[in-house]
């Protein structure tokens, strides 16, 4: 079996702090082959550096995926276009962008494809067609890969749902991330593909999807902008899932929810 652990989007210092007291546990009691975490988040809870990417490097991550917010800090773009970069970007981005969609990685003896996508309903980006652009990633990679690893970051539940049932069978797990709130669907499907609409976040427990809560409620209140700031202390909180595939067929056998507090 290949053991995965996946981690919900990390969200600023309280995120990347969650991890680094949680990842020996997690990694003691599960011994995973591959760790993925979702990282659009990891600085001060928009795109990365590259002092947060090494810090979670260090604490135990392997490959992070991404999303809409991976380019807004201009050091982001660098980062990515290394072609040993950790980080993927979503893949249905033009592909002039800097950085790739996939990283292709060998664990015993076996080629697994993370892939990252972006979605279309509800989101200012316009990019290409998911649907498509998964399959046309797959039919590509199936001939010498047998696991195939989805984080899809979209903001509708029904677009994620329905790109489960496309690709269901194809592929051995699709991750939802964006929203920072779990899902309570995890499951396994009858083909074989391990799903969740949403994994949720890692970060401030006592928050706004990360953020500080009286900012958010003034803005919702004054419909003023205000200046959004992530929480220095309190709870923090960890979204994460444990999932087994078999190596021969690629079918999940095993999803396991992962929700801790940390106080």
């Amino acid at each position: 079996m290949i053991k995965i652990l996946f981690f919900g989007d990390i969200f600023g210092r309280p995120g990347r702090d969650a991890i680094k007291k949680t990842m020996p546990e997690l990694k003691k009691k599960y011994r995973p082959d591959l760790v993925i975490a979702n990282g659009e988040n990891l600085t001060h809870g928009n795109s990365i550096t590259s002092p947060t990417l090494n810090e979670m490097l260090e604490a135990g991550i392997d490959v992070f995926t991404s999303g809409n917010h991976i380019f807004d800090r201009e050091e982001a773009s660098a980062l990515l276009a290394n072609p040993d970069s950790p980080v993927l970007r979503p893949a249905n981005y033009p592909k002039e962008d800097p950085g790739k969609g996939t990283k292709l990685i060998r664990i015993n003896d076996v080629n697994v494809l993370i892939f990252n996508l972006l979605g279309r309903v509800f989101m200012k980006e316009d990019v290409d067609d998911p649907f498509a652009m998964s399959k046309n990633i797959i039919d590509y990679y199936k001939k010498d890969t047998q696991i195939f690893i989805l984080d899809f970051h979209a903001e509708a539940t029904s677009e994620k749902v329905a790109l489960m049932h496309y690709l269901d069978g194809q592929i051995s797990a699709m991750i939802g991330t964006h929203t920072h709130i779990p899902t309570a669907d995890y499951k396994i499907s009858k083909q074989g593909t391990a799903y969740v609409t949403d994994i949720g976040m890692v970060g401030s427990a006592d928050s706004v999807i990360g953020l500080k809560k009286e900012p958010v409620i003034e803005q919702y209140l004054t419909q003023i902008k205000q200046k959004m700031e992530v929480p220095e202390n309190g709870e923090l909180e960890v979204n994460a899932l444990y999932i087994e595939i078999d190596e021969n067929t690629g079918k999940s056998v095993k999803i396991e929810k992962i929700y801790k507090i940390i106080k």
